[in-house]
């Protein structure tokens, strides 16, 4: 049987990169995925991909930064497919504009927290109900190598980062009892176009990468075990995926 067999996941950014990765992952392991991004063509074209190989694929174009926009995707996913069984928040990242708290453009800071730690928070609180009524659910966050050590260069990156895994530990405690597992990923550099275009090859955090930089199905495989009952009684963890970079 499939790792995600009548499972139904809800997966933001996922018309590239890591989401993308994971929502192909997803749909071979037999899950109905619900792909989120505000890229239409790229989400479109990442379903046809899925569906092409015999998968259950939807895209709903969604602006997580936006509370009608999450609400929707949410209500909408679970109220056509009967069920929520996994969200992972997969949306997000810095630009070039981030830098040192004295230097960023004040409009980088909060861009950075609507997106990356009150997206989180959004298909938290719209996902939570329907998983409750439900029985249960895996809720999937992504953090960063930034919010576990100290880095440079990302400031408003690095504390949205650390408000999600904060934020992640918090909600762990508290729908245990609803037998929701709240867990996070904290990726170091992984090998996406985004990435690729802002991250310097002579970057330190590339060099601490003890065994090379991570690629997107690194990081979409734990994803798949998060979303499994293979974790069934893991919850409040924020698993690194970073080479091995969180050790110095």
């Amino acid at each position: 049987m499939a790792r995600l067999e009548n499972k139904v996941a809800v997966i933001t950014g996922a018309a590239s990169g890591i989401g993308r990765a994971s929502a192909g992952l997803f749909a071979r392991e037999g899950a109905t995925v619900v792909l989120a991004d505000m890229k239409r063509e790229a989400g479109e074209a990442a379903v046809a991909e899925i569906v092409g190989a015999g998968g259950h694929a939807e895209f709903v174009a969604t602006d997580v930064s936006r509370e009608e926009d999450v609400r929707a995707l949410i209500d909408g996913a679970a109220e056509r497919h009967g069920r929520l069984d996994v969200l992972y928040n997969n949306a997000g990242g810095a630009t070039s504009k981030d830098g040192k708290v004295t230097d960023m453009p004040l409009e980088e800071f909060w861009r950075t927290m609507s997106v990356d730690l009150f997206g989180t928070f959004l298909g938290c609180r719209f996902a939570i109900p329907h998983m409750a009524r439900g029985g249960g659910g895996s809720i999937i966050n992504t953090t960063s190598i930034r919010a576990l050590i100290g880095t440079a260069g990302a400031d408003a990156y690095s504390a949205a980062k650390g408000g999600v895994l904060t934020l992640t530990k918090a909600l762990a405690m508290q729908w245990h009892v609803d037998k929701i597992r709240v867990n996070a990923i904290g990726p170091g550099v992984v090998a996406t176009e985004r990435v690729k275009a802002l991250v310097r090859p002579d970057d330190p955090i590339v060099k601490k990468s003890l065994m090379g930089v991570m690629e997107p199905d690194d990081i979409a495989y734990l994803a798949l075990y998060l979303a499994s009952d293979e974790s069934r009684r893991i919850t409040g963890a924020i698993l690194p995926a970073e080479s091995g970079a969180s050790t110095f």
